[in-house]
């Protein structure tokens, strides 16, 4: 029997290395970006292009709150004059959901030029609006837009497609319900651990590429 013990003590390390291992990673990522990351937009440094992520739209097609803060953050960098064109990327897969129309619409209202404005229909997830910010637009540079639990992942995975990116962390913890920022971020952690898996292992392409739109 004892000649089992060594297989038996292999085996439980690896099990205890699994199980410790999801939390190691979704700390090297925030370590990872910790340098990329911006709550202050006075020290944001100064990019050609934003990034805006989808967030959801209400049943009136208005911006949800949280797509809301994300658009009016980039709007209001983009009047002080720190970016110079918006890239809107998010889901637009059946005609009555449209995330980008929206984001545009509320930023033109907000005083932004409609020529400034550049929209990816096809950005489903973050994965493929980074994917296709480099492969379809062009853009090697650029702050990216969202709310603070979203933004580690959404640099990681940007940099690791080949934008280098830096990006702008809007309020989430205390803006929004803990019940909801709860639920985000457990989704999120499971994301990262994905973007992980997807960056470093299998690189899928986008549902959707299509010809180069170049804007970078």
């Amino acid at each position: 029997m004892n000649r089992f013990r060594p297989r038996r003590r292999t085996i439980l390390i690896a099990v205890l290395a699994l199980l410790a291992s999801p939390p190691l990673l979704l700390s090297y990522v925030q370590q990872a970006t910790s340098d990329y990351r911006y709550d202050d937009p006075a020290r944001l440094p100064v990019e050609r292009i934003a990034i805006v992520f989808g967030a959801g739209v209400r049943r009136d097609g208005r911006p949800s709150r949280m797509l809301a803060d994300r658009v009016q953050a980039a709007v209001d960098l983009y009047q002080a004059g720190r970016v110079r064109t918006l890239l809107m990327t998010g889901d637009n897969s059946s005609v009555d959901y449209d995330e980008v129309s929206s984001m545009r619409d509320y930023a033109v209202e907000r005083g932004v030029v409609p020529a400034d404005i550049v929209l990816d229909f096809a950005g489903f997830s973050t994965y493929e609006s980074c994917f296709r910010a480099q492969a379809i637009f062009g853009v090697g540079e650029a702050v990216l837009i969202t709310q603070r639990y979203h933004l580690p992942r959404a640099v990681y995975t940007c940099r690791g497609l080949g934008v280098n990116a830096v990006g702008l962390g809007t309020p989430d913890w205390g803006r929004y319900s803990s019940t909801s920022m709860r639920r985000y971020t457990t989704r999120e952690a499971v994301a990262t651990l994905n973007a992980l898996w997807q960056v470093h292992v299998i690189r899928p392409l986008p549902t959707f590429l299509g010809p180069f739109e170049g804007i970078g």
